[in-house]
């Protein structure tokens, strides 16, 4: 058969795009990125701010509530501040009220332990009874305060004395029996109340350092929060907020703090007041919360 009657057949032309296809699918993405640049990434941005203020914020009420569970349950009239950047002064655990007065019904025929044990104010007491019950009992090495009426008395310890050792009387005469190192606490006190400081913290301060009201270049606050415990009781009035090395940090990214105190907003000079406010930043986002808040504990 003569080859020249059937002919090869012709190649397929190779699949692909023409220009004009080419040009289509750029018009279209481009329009779909000026869409999504218009619509989608300002929605994008509000919800990344949104959750950067809901971090703040949480950060802020987190350190806000520490702070006012210290100054609610505060030894009267221990709040010190030497600026609105940093405040001190003592928690407590527990109070009650002690026995001011022997017993002279059950310490008729009594010895020892067995006789009621007073706190008496006009000698140096070892000890005393505990009228009502300690929801967390005191053990040794904690500190008993007895009045505050005075701010520095219980940093220079007039008024303050450390618990030996804690024993449980006979029911008639008292719930607790407290131990403590010979201590004559102030006279012309009449209210039999006690409170009781753990020696893990002892007095505590509330520091905001770095915060000096500026941004760094990622829009966020210089400063720190922290609470500082456990360095003991300085007699003298603080001159400056001490440095915070050590400390426990309650909030970060802080651009600025403001502690204010005021002994005397209330019916009574134990209704001491504390405003506190804190402004937070982060990624050009800024949160300012505010909390005042009353010292419970009277003198």
């Amino acid at each position: 058969m003569n080859a020249a009657l059937h002919p090869a057949p012709r190649a397929r032309p190779t699949p692909g795009f023409t220009l004009v296809e080419l040009v289509v699918v750029i018009i279209v993405g481009a329009l779909i990125a000026a869409v999504l640049s218009v619509f989608v990434r300002p929605a994008l941005e509000s919800w990344l701010a949104v959750r950067v203020r809901a971090d703040l914020t949480d950060q802020a009420a987190t350190a806000l509530r520490a702070m006012q569970r210290d100054v609610r349950a505060a030894v009267p009239n221990s709040i010190r501040t030497p600026s609105a950047q940093c405040f001190e002064l003592v928690p407590t655990r527990a109070g009650g009220r002690f026995r001011r007065e022997a017993d002279t019904v059950n310490d008729a025929g009594c010895a020892g332990a067995g006789c009621s044990m007073p706190l008496d104010v006009s000698t140096s007491s070892t000890g005393f009874d505990v009228l009502t019950a300690l929801a967390t009992p005191p053990a040794a090495g904690d500190w008993v305060v007895v009045d505050n009426q005075n701010p520095g008395d219980v940093y220079s310890g007039s008024n303050r004395a450390g618990v030996t050792g804690v024993t449980t009387p006979a029911a008639t005469l008292g719930v607790h029996r407290l131990g403590i190192a010979p201590t004559q606490f102030p006279s012309g006190y009449d209210g039999a109340r006690f409170v009781v400081v753990p020696a893990a913290q002892q007095a505590v301060f509330y520091v905001c350092s770095g915060a000096d009201g500026t941004l760094d270049a990622q829009g966020r606050g210089k400063g720190v929060l922290a609470r500082l415990s456990g360095y003991g009781f300085n007699g003298a009035y603080p001159a400056s907020c001490p440095a915070i090395a050590g400390a426990a940090v309650l909030a970060t990214q802080v651009r600025s703090c403001r502690f204010i105190y005021d002994p005397n907003q209330g019916a009574t000079q134990q209704s001491g007041f504390v405003s506190m406010q804190l402004e937070l930043a982060s990624d050009g986002e800024v949160v300012s919360l505010l909390l005042g808040t009353h010292v419970v504990n009277v003198p």
